[in-house]
């Protein structure tokens, strides 16, 4: 009997991935599907590891697709859809990703109960399991020249009386890291806002104390306290300790449950750093797909296009959504399919400059493309205001006041708004010239709040 289901092409992209991608490939090739129903695609974009040479050797029923060139994101993933052969969906799954045996079926299930649903959206978890701890700062407050709202700052930290900072994740409640000042003791810099998380990755090392040292140039009394345990005490700039017990059992964060587009016109996840206690196991439709993990039907890449390659790095899925949903093209979201994920792991992490470059620059362009004019011209607008700002106060006023510049800083904004100016005319003639069956005003109720976000 000939099986019927249909041929899901899977698409990775490597980019110096190393083991990340070997443990992905891995994965993949466990998956619970027809093995004659499936390939696997990788796109190596001009890697120096020896992934490639591995996979030929380990997995040669992976096909290798390599530009010798790196194209980003949008362009690899182009090139793996482009492939020659033939399929009835593609799958994109991040190189720093690992997947459920089963994860597959529910997403082709989700697709195939309507033609017009284009995408589905898996489950996707932070890698490993965490224990937190939870820091509050009630009086945070300006110090200036630092325009922030600052808690304290964290300085060193101790997991059961060993020093080991890759296990620590940070929620939104943190600032970036900062270089440490190494001739004062600090072994990390982080600066608080007036409630941070912080979170132990614990996989197979168990994690019992955290111990957490903080300075700041104005007293402020802190709290870090846990569900078995807290501390308090006025941090000043006498470096202090605070010390508590962890909870004995780890939980699950989410990264994404379908994408969402927040006040502003920021693309998110829906359900970022959450913890999972199953307020997102329920099967709906999203306004976007996040491209790390999302199953894409042919006929909605054949009617919208592919990613626009000028974005090169993030942001391209949400462009590629929004274009779709201004086609009339819908995406639903399947809780069922678990996949996990090492956060931009790829590119270095949130705080690096390609990260904050390619998503600063680029919502500012999906939005000029694809949202309302008002929002779309505010937003630009606002790009502007920033460099400006931002250059005057760092390489004008903190000479004047005897503070040093601040010159990298102010040449990141530069960047972002002269990459901005650069493809603004593009991204306009796109928008005159692309048909939609739906108004772009009308996409805005999708727009989501904290309220609003389950």
């Amino acid at each position: 009997m000939t099986d019927t289901s249909p041929y899901v092409r899977i698409v990775v992209l490597n980019f110096d991935g190393w083991q990340m991608t070997m443990d992905c490939l891995a994965s993949l090739r466990a998956t619970e599907w027809p093995a004659d129903r499936f390939e696997i695609v990788m796109v190596d974009n001009g890697s120096l590891d020896d992934v490639v040479a591995r996979v030929r050797a380990e997995m040669p029923s992976v096909r290798i697709v390599e530009p010798l060139r790196n194209t980003g994101f949008a362009g690899g993933c182009n090139l793996g859809i482009r492939a020659p052969g033939w399929y009835d969906y593609v799958a994109l799954i991040n190189n720093d990703a690992t997947v459920d045996p089963g994860w597959l079926r529910p997403l082709v299930d989700a697709a195939c109960s309507d033609d017009r649903v284009g995408a589905v959206a898996a489950k996707m978890l932070f890698d490993g399991s965490f224990l937190e701890a939870t820091l509050d700062v009630p009086d945070a407050a300006r110090i200036a020249p630092d325009p922030r709202t600052l808690g304290v700052r964290l300085i060193a930290a101790r997991i059961d009386g060993q020093r080991d900072d890759d296990r620590l994740d940070f929620d939104e409640g943190w600032f970036a890291s900062e270089p440490p000042v190494r001739s004062t003791g600090e072994e990390l810099a982080r600066w608080s806002w007036r409630q941070g998380r912080v979170r132990v990755r614990v996989d197979d090392t168990p994690a019992a104390r955290l111990d957490l040292r903080f300075s700041s140039p104005r007293v402020r009394h802190a709290t870090l306290w846990t569900e078995v345990s807290s501390a308090s005490a006025e941090i000043g700039a006498v470096p202090t300790w605070l010390s508590v017990e962890l909870d004995e059992k780890p939980f699950d964060v989410i990264q994404n449950a379908g994408s969402a587009i927040y006040p502003g016109g920021f693309g998110g996840d829906r359900g970022f750093l959450e913890r999972d206690h199953g307020q997102y196991d329920q099967p709906g439709e999203v306004f976007a797909w996040c491209g790390g993990a999302v199953l894409l039907s042919k006929a909605y890449l054949d009617d919208v296009g592919l990613f626009d390659e000028r974005l090169f790095l993030y942001y391209e899925d949400l462009d590629l959504s929004w274009r779709g949903r201004l086609r009339g093209w819908r995406y639903r979201y399947a809780p069922t399919s678990i996949v996990r994920h090492r956060h931009a792991a790829s590119s270095g992490g949130p705080t690096s400059p390609v990260f904050q470059y390619h998503t600063q620059r680029n919502r500012v362009l999906v939005l000029a493309k694809n949202a309302p004019a008002g929002l779309a011209a505010r937003q630009g607008v606002g790009v502007v205001k920033r460099a400006v700002g931002v250059n005057v106060r760092d390489l004008i006023a903190r000479p004047l006041t005897l503070h040093a510049p601040q010159r990298a800083h102010a040449a990141h904004q530069r960047r972002v708004l002269a990459g901005y100016l650069r493809l603004l005319p593009a991204m306009l003639r796109d928008r005159w010239r692309r048909g939609r069956v739906v108004t772009r005003r009308s996409l805005m109720r999708w727009t989501l709040t904290k309220e609003t976000a389950r």
